[in-house]
């Protein structure tokens, strides 16, 4: 080890400090008096060991010791220079002033060489010693406390601050949930909130054709021999089905224009004949022809496990008297046997729209139990084994009942008799409510080669006139549409809707030799192109 500090001998200073820029500070050592030399009991003597006596007569004496305790710098540990601590009530010794003076930096060089005559002793006062800096512990427990506080303080906004944020990720979550919920629903129209009705009506008022799948359904009884029919109607825009009933008095016309009855055609004319009447008559577009015997009614209900339904009249047994078969009342149950007869059944008296709501009642019940799946309603249908009509296949008409059996059950089904006046003939206020609003509203314009339709109404009071509208009109190429009688007028009336039908007009009046200033553009019937009133001017000749 070097005994040498930067040159000077270490054995006679020692290292007391640093100054302000951290350079070493030193000072002479003080020489402690030797008790060899001073002592009075001579070299060697120990004056702490133990059992020695001392000399008679003689008090020990002590080296002189200095008025005041000699104490080194304290070192500032805050980087300061180093400073006196203050003394209670004693000034320092001038030798120790001296040995502060004679302390040095051995980077400034030697200190100089002490003064040889004494200083004149000085008057220390302890306040003129103070600490350049002195921690304080009321300062570093205010600290503490500042410190404790802010870091509460954060503490708790970062506390608020992820409540926040976990409420407003909770809000989002729960709005995701209904909206994809409210979606589902919406898709599958199971929203128990959202009114279908309103819903449906908002969409039937909406400007826009409708889309409407239809196929005439024909009910034969085989032990009594009469038939019912009724159009199976499903609206896609609407999302709601009907079966529009149609009396077998209903007016219609065949392929060369002559006046039948919707019974008449069925039985003469064939499915294909009936269905073409229909369209011309109604404005609708049927797709296919479902005929139904009895017995295959009967398997039908059988098949999807019996029907309810409330019953209006009680129904007798036509295989065994004085049995009743169905009992009146609500949400009966029906077999198969039950179901044909009560489907078929017409008290006397009755007109056939009663029989006609019990038929609809036997099949709007059929729809409730019939799978929605397509896949398992064309099983049912084959399941049957009937012979269809070429228009109709098997797979067709599974998939067209899957759909209303769907309405059915989602409540979204209704029946509704299409009534007609006496003759058979659809009124005007028929034509715009159900043939407008159940079967398809706007009459298509004809296809190139297509006639026009002419609707007439007899207005003039004889009946006969009628038919000789009808001769007229099948003659001149046009097809005849009946719109019943009417209250007596004067004058006759000619209307087309549409502006590409006013040429047609035009030449219906002249067809029936009317005056060409009976034609105005204004409401026609919903199933016809042109519209006539036969006032009491037309002769029919």
């Amino acid at each position: 080890m070097n005994d040498r500090y930067d040159g000077y001998d270490q054995q006679n200073y020692e290292l007391v400090g640093y100054d302000e820029s951290g350079r070493p500070v030193y000072r002479p050592v003080q020489q402690a008096p030797s008790y060899e030399q001073n002592s009075p009991y001579g070299y060697g003597y120990d004056p702490y060991a133990g059992g020695q006596q001392q000399p008679t007569g003689q008090q020990p004496e002590h080296p002189q010791q200095s008025q005041y305790p000699q104490q080194a710098p304290s070192y500032d540990p805050y980087g300061g220079a180093p400073y006196q601590a203050q003394q209670s009530h004693q000034a320092p010794q001038p030798q120790q002033a001296q040995q502060a003076a004679t302390a040095y930096i051995p980077q400034q060089g030697p200190p100089p060489a002490p003064p040889q005559a004494p200083q004149p002793e000085r008057d220390y006062r302890t306040e003129q010693f103070e600490f350049v800096e002195e921690p304080d512990e009321d300062s570093e427990d205010v600290i503490d406390w500042l410190k404790f506080t802010e870091s509460r303080t954060e503490r708790r906004e970062e506390a608020r601050r992820r409540g926040r944020n976990r409420g407003i990720a909770l809000v989002v979550v729960l709005a995701l949930c209904l909206v994809g919920g409210a979606g589902y629903l919406w898709s599958q129209d199971k929203l128990p909130f959202l009114s279908k009705d309103a819903a449906k009506t908002g969409a039937a008022a909406a400007t826009g054709p409708q889309n409407r799948d239809v196929i005439v359904l024909h009910l034969h009884n085989t032990k009594g021999g009469e038939t019912s029919t009724a159009l199976l109607v499903n609206n896609t825009t609407t999302k709601r089905a009907t079966t529009v009933l149609l009396p077998n008095s209903l007016a219609l016309s065949d392929e060369d224009g002559t006046s039948t009855t919707l019974a008449k055609s069925v039985d003469e004319d064939g499915s294909s004949g009936t269905s073409d009447g229909l369209d011309t008559l109604l404005g609708t577009d049927i797709q296919g022809t479902w005929r139904l015997d009895t017995p295959y009614l009967n398997n039908l209900v059988e098949l999807v496990g019996n029907i309810e339904v409330t019953t209006d009249a009680t129904v007798p047994d036509p295989e065994k008297k004085g049995t009743v078969l169905v009992h009146k009342g609500a949400d009966q149950t029906l077999s198969g046997p039950a179901a044909v007869a009560y489907a078929t059944y017409r008290a006397k008296g009755e007109p056939q729209t009663a029989q006609l709501e019990r038929f609809g009642q036997v099949m709007q019940g059929v729809l409730r139990k019939l799978s929605s799946d397509p896949q398992a309603a064309t099983t049912t249908v084959q399941t049957l084994a009937q012979i269809l009509d070429p228009s109709l296949t098997e797979k067709d008409l599974g998939a067209f009942l899957a759909k209303l059996a769907d309405r059915a059950k989602e409540g979204d089904y209704k029946s509704e008799v299409l009534p007609v006046q006496r003759g058979g003939a659809i009124s005007r206020a028929t034509a715009d409510s159900v043939v407008e609003n159940v079967l398809g509203g706007t009459v298509k314009s004809p296809s190139s080669g297509d006639s026009p339709r002419v609707g007439i109404e007899n207005a003039t009071g004889d009946k006969a006139r009628t038919e000789k509208a009808r001769v007229a009109l099948v003659n001149g190429g046009y097809t005849f549409v009946s719109g019943g009688t009417g209250t007596a007028i004067a004058s006759s009336r000619v209307t087309y809707a549409d502006a590409a039908h006013k040429k047609d007009a035009v030449e219906v009046a002249k067809t029936l030799g009317l005056p060409t200033s009976s034609v105005t553009k204004g409401k026609a019937a919903r199933n016809a192109d042109v519209s006539v009133v036969l006032g009491q001017d037309y002769t029919g000749r």
